[in-house]
C-alpha cells in the first residue's frame, strides 16, 4: 500500500489552532458554557469557509478534503488539551475544559486527545494529501473510520453514564454534527474503489486449495482470535459483576480500573463484547474458509478501533488522574501490559496479513461449468 504524501496546506492551516486557542483562553465571555458552544461552532464554520476559498478544486474532487481539514484543526486543539492537562502547556485550553467539556480532564479524556492529536492528525494530513494528488486513500480511511467510531462509542455514553453526567454542557451537543459527518464520511470511504490486486486466477485457486494446516500464519491468527475472544468475553463478564472467583480476583488484582466510576472502562469492555467479539469469530471463519472478500476491509476498521481503544484504556489505567485505588497494581503491571498489548497488536497483524497476501480472500474465479452456464 502506497503511503500518500502529507498535505502541507492543511498542516499550516491546522496550526492556526495555537494562536486561536491562546487568544480565546483570555476572553471573559467564554466563561459561560452557552457562549463557549456558540463561539466553537462559529470558529468551525469560519474554518470551513477558509478551506473552501483556499482549495475549491480539492473539495470539488472529494468533499472529504474539507472534513479532513476541519478535523485536523480540532486534532491540534485536542493535542493542546492533553498537553495542558499533563502540565506540558499552559494558557491554551483551560476555558474549554472548565466550561465546555470538563470530562476531557479525566485520564480517558486525556488519552483520547493524545490519540486524536497524533494518530488521527497524521491520518488527516495523509488522506488530504492523497486527495490533493488524486491518489487512493481507502485503506487509511477505513483505519481512521474504525478508530473514530470506537472513540465516539465509548466517550459519549461514558460521559452520560459516568460520574460526569451532571457536568454535561452545551458544547457536548457539538458531537451531533460530528456523528452525522462521520456516517456520511464512512459511506464515502466504503464506496471508494479498491486498489487493484496483482493476483491471477491461478494464484487465487492455488491459495484457496490450501487447508488451514498448510497456512501457519493463518493458523496462528485463528488461535489468537480464539484466545482474544475468550479474553473479551471474560472482561465483559467482569464489568457485568460476574460473581465467580476468577472475575473477583481479576478486577481487584489485575485491572481495578474497570471499577472506576467514570464508566469509560465499563463501556469499553461492553463495546468489545458486543461488537469486537463477534468480529473475532467471523474473522476466524474467514481465515479457514476461502472467498470471504469482506475481511480485508473490516480487518482495517477493527484494527483502528482496537488500536484507539487499547491506547486509551492502557494509558488511563496507569495515569495519575486515575485514583490510586483504580490504577494497575505494581505487581500486576507486566501481566496487564503484556495482555493488553497483544490484544492491541493482533487486529493489526490480521489487517497486515489481509493486505499482504489477499488471494485467499478474493472471490474464487468461475470454473468451467460456471462459464458454460453463463455462455448459454
Amino acid at each position: 500500500m502506497d503511503i500518500p504524501p502529507l498535505a502541507g496546506k492543511i498542516a499550516a492551516l491546522s496550526l492556526g489552532a495555537l494562536p486561536w486557542s491562546y487568544a480565546l483562553n483570555h476572553v471573559s465571555a467564554l466563561s459561560h458554557p452557552l457562549g463557549l458552544a456558540l463561539v466553537s461552532a462559529l470558529i468551525l464554520g469560519l474554518l470551513f469557509v477558509a478551506i473552501y476559498s483556499l482549495s475549491p478544486g480539492e473539495i470539488y474532487y472529494d468533499p472529504l478534503y474539507a472534513v479532513f481539514a476541519v478535523f485536523a484543526f480540532t486534532s491540534v486543539v485536542d493535542l493542546l488539551i492533553a498537553l495542558q492537562e499533563d502540565g506540558y502547556a499552559v494558557g491554551f485550553m483551560e476555558f474549554f475544559t472548565k466550561e465546555g467539556e470538563p470530562y476531557l480532564r479525566t485520564a480517558h479524556g486525556v488519552f483520547i486527545c493524545y490519540w486524536d492529536g497524533t494518530v488521527h492528525y497524521l491520518l488527516y494530513l495523509a488522506m488530504a494529501g492523497a486527495i490533493h494528488r488524486r491518489k487512493r486513500y481507502r485503506n487509511l480511511g477505513l483505519y481512521w473510520l474504525g478508530s473514530f467510531i470506537m472513540s465516539i462509542l465509548v466517550f459519549l455514553p461514558g460521559n452520560i453514564l459516568g460520574k460526569y453526567s451532571s457536568e454535561i454542557r452545551p458544547a457536548f451537543f457539538l458531537a451531533i454534527p460530528y456523528v452525522l459527518v462521520l456516517c456520511w464520511a464512512g459511506t464515502r470511504v466504503f464506496n471508494q474503489s479498491r486498489a487493484p490486486t496483482c493476483c491471477t486466477a491461478d494464484v487465487v485457486q492455488e491459495e484457496q486449495r490450501k487447508g488451514i494446516l498448510r497456512r501457519p500464519v493463518d493458523l496462528a491468527l485463528v488461535i489468537y482470535l480464539t484466545l482474544a475472544g475468550f479474553f473479551t468475553l471474560f472482561r465483559g463478564l467482569v464489568v457485568l459483576d460476574c460473581p465467580t472467583d476468577a472475575c473477583f480476583v481479576y478486577i481487584y488484582q489485575y485491572e481495578p480500573y474497570l471499577q472506576d466510576p467514570v464508566a469509560y472502562p465499563k463501556v469499553q469492555m461492553l463495546v468489545y463484547m458486543f461488537y469486537v467479539l463477534p468480529f473475532f469469530g467471523l474473522a476466524a471463519y474467514a481465515l479457514i474458509f476461502p472467498g470471504c472478500s469482506w475481511l480485508p476491509d473490516w480487518a482495517l476498521v477493527f484494527a483502528g478501533a482496537v488500536g484507539q481503544a487499547q491506547f486509551s484504556h492502557m494509558g488511563a489505567s496507569m495515569h495519575v488522574r486515575t485514583p490510586f485505588t483504580y490504577r494497575v497494581p505494581d505487581d500486576a503491571w507486566a501481566c496487564f501490559f503484556g495482555c493488553n498489548l497483544l490484544y492491541a497488536l493482533g487486529p493489526h497483524l490480521l489487517a497486515f496479513r489481509c493486505l499482504w497476501r489477499p488471494a485467499f480472500f478474493l472471490r474464487p474465479p468461475p470454473g468451467p461449468l460456471d462459464r458454460h452456464k453463463k455462455d448459454h
